[in-house]
């Protein structure tokens, strides 16, 4: 079974970027389809953006659409979330998530369509 592990969170300014890496092992990452989520303190896990395995399709929350990029290095064995113009509302836990079912009939946007998450790393956007 595949395990993820993310890294790249932290403290930002209102307006600046982080970058965002999932880290596979046990497993070629290839072969999932895989999602990035948001969790905020109070409030449920929200999706944010999904690559399909040959990364021909993705697709994106509505209200990241525009300012973040997900992304696959195969050679690496990661997908990242890149993220600019963050703002204080994407202040939360990023997690992580690879999925099996093909991308015709998945619905990304569910967590229950997951079967392996990370720990999740914290993002913390200030005003």
């Amino acid at each position: 079974q595949v395990q993820l592990e993310e890294s790249g969170g932290g403290l930002v300014q209102a307006g600046g970027s982080l970058r965002l890496s999932c880290a596979a092992s046990g497993r070629t990452i290839n072969r999932y389809i895989m999602g990035w989520f948001r969790q905020a303190p109070g409030k449920e896990r929200e999706f944010v953006a999904a690559v399909s395995v040959s990364s021909t399709n993705t697709t994106y929350a509505d209200f990241v659409k525009g300012r973040f990029t997900i992304s696959r290095q195969s050679a690496k064995n990661t997908v990242s979330l890149q993220m600019n113009s963050l703002k204080p509302e994407d202040t939360a836990v990023y997690y992580c998530a690879a999925g099996s079912r093909p991308w015709m009939v998945v619905r990304p946007t569910l967590p229950n369509e997951y079967h392996t998450w990370g720990q999740g790393t914290q993002v913390t956007v200030s005003s």
